[in-house]
């Protein structure tokens, strides 16, 4: 199943994705299955939103070998989480947005994201794996200048539209067992096997509820394996097979209309 988030009537609706209509429900699958198709929208020109706006938003890094052996950092002996902003999300076709002061490198990185389902405190590896709602694409866009400039992550990973994610969260799939394609302008950029990371997301889901509550519509977005340079005009795809397409121009600063 396909759950999304997209803008109706002036307001966000969840709804199920078919493949030629969505469905728009009365309320979250998250929060409850019984929910009711309140009508009916063509999937064709929807305007896609972020498919969950996370009470947390939990980020990975540097959580794939050879991302590690590129920048020259030594394996983890444990999993580590960050965090993100949500005002950096944004949906399936909206702009990523690059500040008019930013210099030097400005790089896409293709993310796999779980979405979490239920409660979960001191959970088991099985616990966490029946906790995943499902799973979505995300974009982590850093300012790596900014991000060598400035103590902490603040604005080089959470300034507005840098971190795209969607289009919907896809209930049923091995996301482990698939393929991220990174393409600009159609052209590949990077391509790698979903699963091969050092930890997967029930290891951190494990590490994480030792010491926080996860909540329903919470996020861990889980690395990348490589980066891209991006540029204002480019159009950025990531592609999880088995998920999505998840679809963003880039625009300069004050070049949005």
């Amino acid at each position: 199943m396909r759950y999304a988030r997209i803008s109706a009537g002036g307001r966000a609706v969840w709804g199920r994705v078919g493949e030629l209509d969505i469905e728009l429900l009365s309320g979250s699958p998250l929060e409850t299955p019984d929910v009711d198709v309140i009508g009916t929208v063509p999937r064709e020109g929807a305007d896609w939103l972020p498919p969950v706006v996370p009470p947390v938003f939990y980020a990975v890094g540097l959580n794939y070998p050879r991302h590690l052996a590129h920048v020259g950092m030594p394996v983890p002996e444990r999993p580590e989480v960050g965090y993100r902003a949500n005002n950096a999300l944004t949906g399936h076709r909206s702009p990523i947005v690059k500040p008019a002061e930013v210099t030097g490198r400005f790089e896409a990185e293709p993310e796999l994201v779980a979405v979490i389902g239920r409660t979960l405190r001191h959970a088991t590896h099985g616990e966490a794996r029946d906790a995943v709602f499902g799973w979505t694409v995300g974009n982590d866009v850093s300012a790596r200048t900014w991000q060598h400039q400035d103590r902490t992550f603040w604005r080089s990973k959470n300034s507005d539209t840098f971190k795209p994610m969607g289009p919907w969260i896809e209930t049923d799939v091995d996301a482990l067992m698939q393929t991220t394609t990174l393409r600009v302008n159609g052209e590949t950029r990077a391509e790698f096997a979903t699963g091969d990371m050092v930890f997967d997301p029930f290891d951190y889901i494990v590490e994480i509820t030792k010491h926080i509550t996860m909540h329903p519509g919470d996020v861990l977005w889980m690395g990348a394996e490589s980066v891209c340079p991006i540029e204002p005009g480019d159009t950025v795809d990531v592609e999880i097979a088995g998920i999505g397409v998840l679809s963003n121009p880039v625009l300069l600063e004050g070049n949005e209309s």
